[in-house]
């Protein structure tokens, strides 16, 4: 059985040098930490002023990887996200000069402000991890993290994921205001001066690098996964599907994204063996922007989050 003590300790390790800059949002952290360990990638929402994009960068400075942050707007280009070739006069040819995306962890901000053709650019990456510029594929860097972010409630002015590239995310983590107790600690480290957009300041250090990362997705293949465990997750994707409130269920892709963030879950716990309670923990997350809702439905004010916990509820633990 696979060695995951290592990866619990880098995980808390983490989360320990990332809590010196952002109080609470710890689930956040570990939803970028399952994104780096499983190869997928990460949509966060939330409305601004919650700490998505500090919470990016304090991991990426934990992990010591690269990190870069694209401001994404309506007159954005997608040469301005990949990169494009110029002409060197001194040796008198084209040399590539890369974009923003040549980076451990990106964060894409507001990536519906930019229209579609931006918003391919940028997927085409994360499915390929490479990008194409006049014909010439480029790899990008292992390991490899998009962070976009979406504000939940400003709908002027932007131009929404279609359902086929929303899918093309493992998860979506829903970042909320803090509880009273984490907003007084914000407020009480600014009263003494802190400057928490400032990680130097705050002590952040590395206590990883890229080749730990990518040492504990190795690990992800041999996490043992019961037949029972994976009938469970078969039977959640489709009990979406026979939702009446829903229009459009989660894909099989969706089946294959829960079982391994299930096994993510299960590293990051320390063990090497899948269990329910890890489905169930990451159900809402990769299931949550997967589902279409009944225009009837939505006025009756469900939403994908309640359909989840109704899917979790009616389908049979194993045991």
């Amino acid at each position: 059985m696979a060695d995951t003590g290592h990866i619990m300790d880098l995980a808390a390790a983490v989360r320990a040098e990332v809590g010196k800059a952002v109080v609470g949002q710890a689930h956040v952290v570990d939803g970028l930490l399952t994104g780096l360990i499983t190869g997928g990638h990460v949509l966060l929402e939330g409305v601004p002023g919650t700490a998505k994009t500090l919470v990016a960068r304090a991991v990426a400075r934990a992990l010591d990887v690269s990190f870069k942050r694209i401001q994404f707007s309506p007159d954005l280009m997608p040469a301005d996200v990949v990169g494009t070739n110029i002409f060197d006069m001194q040796a008198q040819g084209f040399r590539l000069r890369q974009g923003p995306v040549f980076a451990n962890i990106v964060l894409a901000d507001e990536i519906n402000r930019t229209p579609p053709k931006t918003q391919s650019a940028l997927l085409e990456a994360m499915q390929e991890a490479q990008v194409t510029i006049d014909g010439v594929s480029h790899p990008l860097p292992e390991p490899f993290l998009v962070v976009a972010t979406q504000n939940p409630v400003e709908y002027e002015g932007t131009y929404p994921l279609p359902e086929a590239q929303l899918d093309r995310f493992l998860m979506k983590v829903v970042v909320s205001y803090p509880s009273a107790e984490e907003e007084a600690r914000i407020l009480a480290g600014h009263v003494g001066g802190m400057r928490m957009s400032d990680l130097d300041a705050l002590g952040i250090r590395s206590v990883a690098d890229a080749d730990a990362v990518l040492a504990a997705r190795a690990v992800l293949d041999d996490v043992v996964v019961d037949e029972g465990v994976v009938g469970y997750v078969s039977a959640i994707v489709r009990g979406t599907r026979e939702d009446p409130a829903v229009s459009l269920g989660a894909s099989p892709r969706a089946g294959v994204s829960l079982l391994v963030a299930a096994k993510a879950h299960a590293l990051l716990d320390g063990r090497a063996f899948v269990t329910p309670d890890d489905v169930k923990a990451m159900a809402p997350a990769v299931l949550r922007h997967r589902i279409v809702l009944q225009p009837e439905a939505e006025i009756e004010g469900s939403d994908a989050d309640s359909i989840v916990t109704d899917v979790l509820a009616a389908v049979p633990v194993p045991r």
